[in-house]
């Protein structure tokens, strides 16, 4: 890893997809004078909601949304890690993140691969009648850093986690869309636990909090070093925020409190008898 600035855009979400292409390239070029590496939110280009994925779903080769930001990224000489957006593959619909080189290229791309089906006092949502998971752990060696990339709820399943640290990342990304249930209560205290658990930065980029009648995200996008420490967060209303990544942070943590040495690997997987 090296040091480099990053940008996380938490955006206003409209039910208008050129609308929100639209702005996410404002916004890029906006963060690309002061960052290296820009993330977007979890589904930018839609409102979240069932109906609207399968609406607004595109193939990769033909999709209107990648192109746009294929170009932009290439255009501002920066990385990408385009948010997620609902991609059409064989007559399923994944929930999947993007990441985007300097000259514009596709280097990589992840399923989130655990599906948002709750039932709570204030809300239910299915997220599995229309999206499929995805099966892959996503880890990208890139110029700046082994960056690997999760997707909101994915954040509370620290096994995944547990195969990102495996693969040695410095930074995992999580664009994400908590709603105001949810949020208050878990949101930070989940991206700074993973912070920690992972000895990694944790760059998490809502949508902002924009009331509508489909699905309002909780905000609060934040940048987490691995010490659990917030560089950056935002509020709930559209906003920028930017840090420095450091790989001296990664190294000081992971030499003073070395996990990676301290694991018990030969007990995790005891199966207890009856």
């Amino acid at each position: 890893m090296k040091k480099f600035n990053i940008a996380s855009c938490q955006m206003n979400v409209v039910d208008d997809k050129e609308i929100n292409v639209n702005h996410a390239i404002e916004l890029i070029n906006e963060a690309s004078n002061n960052a290296d590496l820009i993330t977007l939110p979890e589904m930018f280009n839609t409102p979240y909601d069932n109906d609207k994925f399968i609406e607004n779903a595109e193939e990769e080769k033909n999709s209107y949304t990648l192109k746009a930001m294929c170009e932009t990224a290439k255009e501002n000489n920066i990385f990408l890690q385009s948010g997620s957006i609902a991609e059409l593959e064989n007559e399923k619909i994944y929930n999947t993140a993007y990441f985007i080189d300097n000259n514009g290229k596709i280097i990589g791309k992840h399923r989130k691969m655990h599906m948002f089906d709750i039932d709570t006092d204030t809300m239910k949502f299915t997220e599995s009648e229309t999206l499929s998971p995805g099966n892959t752990i996503t880890t990208l060696k890139t110029p700046l850093a082994n960056i690997s990339i999760a997707i909101c709820y994915d954040v509370r399943f620290n096994e995944m986690w547990t195969l990102m640290n495996k693969n040695n990342s410095d930074i995992i990304l999580l664009p994400g869309a908590f709603n105001k249930t949810t949020g208050p209560l878990h949101w930070e205290t989940l991206i700074r636990a993973r912070a920690i658990d992972n000895q990694a930065y944790v760059i998490a980029t809502s949508p902002s909090q924009v009331e509508n009648p489909y699905y309002v995200a909780w905000g609060h996008s934040m940048v987490v070093d691995p010490w659990g420490k917030i560089l950056a967060k935002a509020e709930k209303k559209e906003e920028i925020i930017y840090a420095t990544l450091m790989p001296e942070s990664i190294n000081s943590v992971r030499e003073q409190i070395p996990i990676l040495k301290n694991k018990r690997e030969d007990i995790y997987e005891t199966i207890l008898k009856k």
